[in-house]
């Protein structure tokens, strides 16, 4: 997200809600398969970059 300067807003208005984004982004939550179909068709995230353990 930083290499494409998006935001933790960028993140809330893809999967819905800014808490569950903060959620993510503090690793307390996993990404869904719906989450990442979302993050590659909407902000052209490869899928290969979202599926790696963190």
């Amino acid at each position: 997200m930083e290499q494409l300067n998006y935001s933790q807003n960028d993140l809330a208005e893809v999967i819905g809600l800014k808490s569950r984004a903060s959620e993510i982004l503090n690793k307390k939550r996993k990404l869904s398969l719906e989450m990442i179909r979302k993050l590659t068709e909407k902000l052209h995230i490869p899928s290969e970059v979202l599926i790696q353990a963190y």
